[in-house]
């Protein structure tokens, strides 16, 4: 049987013949992209005495969350530039002030006011722990902070995850 199925789809293949025939309605797609709201950012993190720490932000409006640097993706604009111009803007910190893991990435989905959105970070380290945070008017606070604390100023179980992750990530690269 499998010998069987093996000829017939090298002969389909041969006479360019669909082996599925698959038909989408583009416009729900479209309708489900053009919702989506985008962001960016880094969750960068720091080692002070063989401790991990991570920089989080408080906003200074709605309910004052803390969250990594991050920002709505401009049009024509792509994630990456993204997350380094609002970690620029919100954290005083440039790409020279940072190790960047391009390689280290992780998107977060979720809703916001009956919107989807999703959010992709890359992990970074400080390179100098010391340097100091300028923070924006869009935020009123920052804090470094150990994995568990972070995971509980965050409040959102996909950054307690994401956090986790990160953490194991900047753990192996430490040592």
């Amino acid at each position: 049987m499998h010998i069987d199925a093996y000829c017939a789809m090298s002969e389909r293949r041969l006479r360019r013949e669909p082996l599925i025939k698959v038909e989408v309605d583009i416009s729900e797609f479209k309708t489900s992209i053009m919702n989506q709201t985008r962001a960016a950012g880094l969750v960068i993190y720091r080692c002070i005495n063989q401790t991990v720490q991570f920089l989080m932000l408080q906003t200074s409006y709605g309910q004052h969350h803390w969250t990594p640097p991050k920002g709505h993706v401009d049009p024509g604009e792509s994630d990456w530039i993204t997350a380094l111009r609002e970690t620029s803007e919100e954290a005083g910190l440039s790409e020279e002030h940072l190790e960047v893991y391009k390689n280290i990435s992780k998107e977060l989905h979720y809703e916001v006011n009956g919107k989807p959105k999703v959010v992709v970070y890359w992990l970074a380290k400080l390179i100098n722990p010391d340097m100091n945070v300028r923070l924006s008017d869009e935020h009123q606070d920052f804090k470094w902070l150990a994995l568990e604390e972070a995971q509980t100023i965050s409040g959102f179980d996909d950054m307690t995850k994401l956090l986790a992750d990160f953490y194991e990530k900047a753990m192996a690269m430490s040592h």
